[in-house]
């Protein structure tokens, strides 16, 4: 293991521990106080719904742990155990090395490689942690349209977002990185006028509040 490796697992490591360090300082702190209710809220939330909300935080936070060594796992299995490599050796023959094509392929790999390790923590929060809570309204039937209509748009959109993100790092010589930055913020601008009005709406439903006084409050805090 050369210094670099060295310094590079050091960095990860100490990431992960640090970031675990904080989740499981939050979780103890909500578990401490999870039998008596803030003064400032003791009038308006019973201690059964406090105590419920603690252990739901608590679960949740627990579940995030895992899928955080989980995802460092995934970077390690990439990195030092050759899992790049391997799989830009494995699309290189059908669509060339260093080809437009071949960059998307290995991105989108990569993509979908992290969407299967965070799978099952997904599952174990929606049909776990979120229906033993009595949060979750998603059924199973539900769950795989979303993933199909997901995917489907992330093939949609992603692909030629990334065939031209690699378009540009190649095109562009050395300011490369300013063509790929303003395409990049203007793309996300767009996504934030399309996504609430185009997309948003082919995963849930949208109606206006039936309750007029709520409504207006609402709107007053907007304005």
């Amino acid at each position: 293991m050369n210094a670099f490796t060295a310094l590079f697992v050091c960095v990860l490591l100490l990431g992960l521990a640090a970031r675990l360090a904080l989740m499981q300082r939050h979780r103890h702190h909500v578990q401490a106080h999870r039998d008596r209710v803030p003064e400032a809220f003791a009038d308006a939330i019973p201690l059964a719904s406090h105590q419920r909300a603690a252990d739901y935080t608590a679960a949740r936070v627990g579940l995030g742990m895992r899928d955080a060594v989980a995802g460092v796992v995934l970077v390690l299995v990439l990195t030092l155990g050759g899992g790049l490599q391997f799989i830009h050796d494995a699309w290189a023959p059908l669509l060339g090395a260093g080809s437009l094509a071949h960059g998307v392929a290995l991105l989108a790999t990569l993509g979908v490689l992290g969407w299967l390790v965070d799978l099952p923590f997904v599952l174990a929060r929606t049909f776990g942690i979120e229906r033993r809570f009595g949060f979750n309204r998603m059924t199973p039937r539900l769950f795989v349209t979303d993933t199909v209509r997901q995917g489907a748009l992330a093939a949609l959109i992603g692909l030629p977002v990334l065939a031209l993100l690699l378009w540009l790092a190649g095109a562009m010589g050395e300011l490369w990185w300013l063509w790929v930055w303003a395409f990049w913020l203007g793309f996300n601008l767009l996504a934030m006028i399309i996504w609430p009005t185009f997309i948003a709406p082919l995963f849930n439903t949208f109606t206006p509040l039936a309750d007029s006084a709520l409504k207006a409050r609402v709107e007053a805090l907007l304005a």
